[in-house]
């Protein structure tokens, strides 16, 4: 028989207990059960708020790509290589107190086997709003060979970012994305350099 939901229950509180126990005891040695328990809820009550455990560590990551598809829709009057190092970094801006959590979720997704095989899914989603603007800034379709060479320069670059934040807490995440940004060589897009036949 199900406990119920206390009413002081939400998402985040949920999120929170979760990412503190799969910091503890390992992301695949936590079950849903002790979750559940650590909240002081039913199982069934967690899944209401999370399709799955890997959704607890991804958090809002829709508002992530939301935010991403804005600011990338802001830069009309860049060049694309601009528009894009602009939004990558400006859809990455987090409050101060939000920053260690955020390095959890990311120390997690880069370690837990199970989380980067689901990271393949959350990326290509991410990658898709950016071949998308890409390939109506380039006249062309999101799966032509530039957009989508744009995208997967894009991820990897925020990749390395995210990566080396991680494992270096002290740096500041936005000045890793401009930088590595910096390095994608994708000025040439716009002009015709690049591109589809």
């Amino acid at each position: 028989m199900s406990i119920g939901r206390p009413p002081t229950t939400t998402h985040e509180q949920i999120e929170r207990v979760a990412l503190a126990l799969f910091v503890e005891q390992g992301f695949e040695e936590t079950t849903v059960d002790e979750i559940a328990a650590a909240v002081g809820v039913g199982r069934r009550t967690i899944f209401r708020y999370f399709p799955s455990k890997n959704d607890m560590v991804w958090g809002e990551f829709d508002q992530v790509i939301e935010r991403l598809r804005t600011h990338l829709d802001e830069g009309d009057e860049l060049t694309l290589a601009e528009a894009l190092r602009r939004a990558a970094v400006l859809s990455n801006e987090y409050p101060e107190e939000q920053l260690p959590e955020l390095r959890r979720r990311l120390t997690l997704i880069t370690s837990a086997p199970s989380l980067q095989a689901n990271s393949m899914l959350r990326y290509a989603a991410w990658r898709g709003a950016v071949a998308e603007w890409a390939a109506a800034r380039l006249g062309q379709r999101p799966d032509d060979l530039v957009p989508e060479a744009i995208s997967q320069a894009a991820l990897g670059a925020s990749m390395a970012a995210f990566t080396r934040w991680v494992g270096h807490p002290r740096e500041d995440l936005g000045t890793l994305l401009d930088q590595a940004y910096g390095v994608l060589g994708i000025e040439g897009a716009e002009s015709g350099a690049v591109g589809d036949e």
